[in-house]
């Protein structure tokens, strides 16, 4: 990656593209379909070497993870967009609101949108916005992460092959090249990544006053109810725990358990783990830390957890390390005892590394939800459909799954976003559609004008009739 382009660079570049997209009629179904279909044809025909460079960015990334949750999923969304495209984009008929006139909303694209996106699913996370974004019409200017750099430059060569770059162009380079994509005054811009950089983001587009899309994590629970098989939760929990090693804005950022279920839940975990994975740090099953800053960073959370009074759980098959530096692989760990001075309980930790809390009872652990940053998703695990309802309803959160973890982010009819801290705006599917379009209204007066004449004055001769409206 030697040429970083600079901030006119990027103004030209998007002057460009708007340019291109007022120029050119609005995009027809067709033209909509082909360019989902071509974005779903490119990871089809590419998923090898998609995959190959994103375990070299990884150091280690499981080819089955890629290729399930970074590509089928997206191929899928794609697809699923594409067939149901022409439907979505007809006008929406409303009530006429006086004889002989005619209104209705039309679904207008907003223009060029900026996706900034991360380096824990860098297909999933940049083509998965695009799904919304060529459904509504929108051409789009993409930054990659500059932490999967392979993936990132592969993505740009793919890219310039399946599309023209006035309908989408790829952006590459380093944080700096980041902060002055951000700034540009796009249409609409999306950034997925952490909620600090977040903050940035959402400064730069307010300049330009930028409608923003902000997907970014936070502390997403688990909360156990008494009564409820703990093995199953555990066992839900740890599967997405595990699946790249816990790097995901999704993944569980703390447990909540009765007190009288820890020494159990140890048990569980121990036994799922060694289960799942017979080794951990020769295993390509199991995904290394994207790079040694995040390796040193999750061993710094455990470090200073233990030596602020949290009990560390190695949960590695017998025999292993806790760690792996050449590797950069870290087992699955519970913390116990942990208590919010730590670091682990004030960050999002992006790793397989589990906090543990207790509670007496139902409502403190819904009490401790509320008292924190709203998360991108909460999970739940209970039978009782009262005890669902009260959770469901005294906390908020982007999503909410209950019985499972995660499962909520591959139903493509559901708005996947988060709230609050967690983020603001939401998209797949049809939520997709409708963030990245503008509901234009549009009205058609009657031949007479007659809702026009109401406002004309002189006023004396409509008074009466405005008065019997106020007084029945």
């Amino acid at each position: 990656m030697n040429y970083q382009p600079n901030a006119e660079d990027l103004q030209a570049i998007l002057r460009t593209l708007k340019r291109a997209h007022r120029a050119a009629a609005p995009a027809d179904a067709a033209l909509r379909q082909d360019r989902l279909l071509r974005a779903a044809k490119l990871i089809r025909e590419n998923h090898t070497a998609i995959s190959a460079a994103i375990s070299a960015d990884f150091g280690n990334r499981s080819v089955y993870q890629s290729m399930l949750a970074d590509m089928a999923t997206t191929v899928k969304m794609l697809e699923d967009s594409a067939a149901q495209v022409a439907q979505w984009m007809k006008p929406e008929a409303v009530e006429s609101p006086g004889p002989g006139m005619q209104a209705w909303i039309e679904q207008q694209p907003l223009g060029v949108v900026g996706i900034i996106s991360p380096w824990n699913f860098p297909i999933n996370l940049a083509f998965g916005p695009l799904a919304g974004v060529f459904a509504a019409g929108n051409t789009a200017m993409l930054k990659p992460s500059e932490l999967t750099p392979k993936t990132s430059e592969l993505l740009a060569e793919l890219i310039a092959g399946y599309f023209d770059p006035l309908e989408l162009t790829v952006i590459l380079g380093d944080a700096g090249v980041g902060a002055a994509f951000s700034a540009l005054p796009f249409d609409h811009l999306v950034f997925t990544g952490s909620t600090s950089v977040g903050r940035h983001v959402m400064r730069a587009a307010a300049e330009n006053l930028v409608p923003v899309t902000l997907e970014l994590g936070g502390k997403s629970p688990v909360v156990v109810a008494e009564g409820f098989d703990l093995r199953t939760a555990v066992e839900r929990t740890f599967t997405i725990k595990t699946f790249n090693a816990g790097q995901i804005c999704l993944s569980p950022d703390y447990l909540m358990v009765a007190e009288a279920q820890q020494d159990q839940l140890v048990m569980f975990s121990k036994q799922f783990i060694a289960d799942s994975f017979p080794s951990l740090m020769s295993n390509p099953e199991y995904t290394s830390i994207i790079n040694e800053r995040h390796f040193e960073r999750l061993l710094g959370l455990l470090a200073d957890a233990e030596q602020k009074g949290a009990t560390l759980i190695n949960l590695a098959p017998a025999g292993e390390p806790a760690f792996e530096r050449d590797a950069r692989k870290i087992a699955p760990h519970l913390l116990l005892d942990v208590t919010d001075e730590m670091a682990i309980m004030q960050e999002e930790i992006f790793g397989p590394l589990l906090p543990v809390k207790t509670y007496r009872s139902a409502g403190e652990a819904i009490d401790y939800i509320n008292a924190n940053p709203r998360p991108l998703a909460a999970y739940y695990f209970g039978n009782d459909a009262d005890r669902q309802q009260q959770f469901m309803r005294q906390t908020t959160s982007g999503g909410l799954v209950i019985n499972d973890v995660m499962t909520h982010a591959s139903i493509d009819t559901l708005p996947f976003g988060g709230v609050g801290a967690s983020g603001m705006g939401a998209y797949h599917g049809i939520h997709g559609f409708r963030r990245f379009t503008h509901a234009k209204p549009v009205v058609v007066q009657s031949e007479d004008g007659a809702s026009n004449l109401r406002l004309r004055a002189p006023y004396a001769d409509k008074a009466q009739a405005l008065h019997a409206f106020f007084n029945g």
